[in-house]
């Protein structure tokens, strides 16, 4: 097998200049756990083929796990944190290309898609119209086209109040305080911050920090942690009541879901 094109060895501003569609590349986290805040002239896939990887954007938090990827549309600021054992591949897509979604969210990607984006890392990135790998390319982009969206953002909004809450959540994802104690906390009615909250995120609080509970989830399950630890690592006071939350976010247990991931 060819041997793929890294990030630490790519020269991104000459790729700024380039005319090719589409550059494929690799990263491996132990190069760079964390890329703080930047942007792109072209779109970009994140896509996780081993461990996860999160990307803030504006102010939401996206997360892919193993074969899944994160869409950022061109020019916009974003900051990517990767597991320990991530393998990140790159897609950098020039505008206008496709008709591709046109803000930030997170997609699945197909065995098919997977391996055309494996493969494409490993052959020269400089080509030309008409050839094997523009041809390839172009069929690489109608699949893209065709992969269904995951809902696996955590707005985090630009509200100090939300912010708070949020970053306390993060780092504390077992924390169970009810609407009513976040709102005594923040000298605020319940009814008040209920409506702050879906106002600012577009959820209900209870489904905000569901969504977040899900994404940590997924980050432990992506680490071979079990079940009943994440359970308890989120607060919850039964396997069972996790695994129900779980299941109305995905349609999956946690099991199964990783089942699928592994196999696709």
């Amino acid at each position: 097998m060819k041997s793929q094109t890294p990030l630490t060895a790519f020269d991104m501003q000459r790729f700024n200049a380039r005319s090719e569609p589409v550059i494929a590349i690799l990263e491996d986290a132990v190069l760079s756990n964390e890329l703080p805040l930047h942007t792109h002239p072209q779109g970009q896939l994140v896509f996780a083929h081993q461990g996860f990887v999160t990307c803030d954007v504006a102010s939401t938090m996206w997360m892919a796990a193993a074969n899944s990827a994160i869409w950022i549309p061109a020019e916009t600021p974003h900051c990517n944190r990767a597991s320990d054992d991530a393998k990140l591949f790159y897609l950098f897509i020039q505008n206008n290309l496709r008709d591709l979604p046109t803000s930030t969210c997170t997609l699945s990607i197909s065995p098919l898609l997977k391996e055309m984006i494996l493969h494409l890392t490993t052959v020269s990135q400089h080509y030309k119209a008409g050839d094997e790998t523009s041809r390839l390319v172009e069929v690489l982009l109608d699949q893209l086209q065709q992969m269904p969206l995951q809902e696996l953002g955590f707005p985090m909004s630009e509200n100090s109040i939300i912010q708070a809450i949020a970053k306390q959540l993060i780092k504390q994802p077992d924390d169970r305080k009810t609407l009513a104690q976040w709102a005594h906390l923040h000298a605020m009615s319940e009814r008040t911050l209920a409506r702050l909250v879906k106002k600012e995120t577009g959820l209900s609080f209870g489904k905000w920090r569901s969504q977040l509970h899900v994404i940590v989830a997924l980050q432990l399950l992506s680490q071979q942690q079990s079940v009943q630890h994440i359970s308890e690592k989120l607060g919850y006071e039964s396997v069972s009541a996790f695994i129900t939350m779980f299941k109305k976010a995905l349609s999956k247990s946690p099991k199964r879901y990783m089942k699928e991931l592994a196999q696709s």
